[in-house]
């Protein structure tokens, strides 16, 4: 019997525990809430972020992964100074707009933070993090386009399997 209402009293206190915390614990202390660290940095260098995943799975190599494999897919010395010069106007296009991108995120912190929201001023941040999150998603799209021209369809096939995507390739 001791056991037992000691066993429930742990399960009890264990559930209280849980019911307290919540998954955004420690965000408050971020520089900017709805980032990560691991975001932030990753928009100041013109990091991917998964944002061209669609055109990445089917048959739109990225330029990254494309130099990373440069061997492997028997780059031509053209193909490689294009795919680097992909990368470099993309990488170039990418850093700005994510900087706006952690400038307007930290906006739209300050509006609560500083007592500032209404539905207005709330909605107008909100749009412009998403246009600029659309133009920065552009940008990573369009070079996996170029990329997906400068590769014959034989290096679009063997990309997609050294990547581990393990489907048949699509003509395009």
């Amino acid at each position: 019997m001791i056991l037992r209402t000691a066993l429930v009293v742990l399960l009890l206190s264990g559930l209280a525990e849980a019911q307290t915390h919540s998954p955004y614990a420690g965000h408050a202390q971020r520089a900017v809430a709805a980032l990560s660290e691991q975001e932030i940095a990753d928009l100041r260098s013109g990091a991917g972020m998964s944002m061209a995943l669609p055109a990445e799975l089917n048959g739109y190599p990225g330029p990254r992964h494309v130099l990373d494999l440069a061997e492997a897919l028997h780059l031509t010395p053209v193909q490689r100074v294009a795919a680097e010069q992909s990368f470099a106007s993309m990488r170039d296009a990418a850093r700005p707009i994510g900087e706006q991108v952690i400038a307007a995120e930290a906006a739209l912190d300050r509006l609560s933070t500083e007592g500032k929201a209404t539905p207005a001023a709330v909605a107008e941040a909100s749009e412009r993090i998403a246009r600029l999150r659309g133009q920065l998603r552009t940008v990573h799209l369009a070079a996996h386009i170029d990329m997906h021209g400068l590769l014959s369809s034989d290096q679009r096939a063997a990309y997609d399997r050294l990547r581990g995507y393990g489907r048949a390739h699509k003509p395009h």
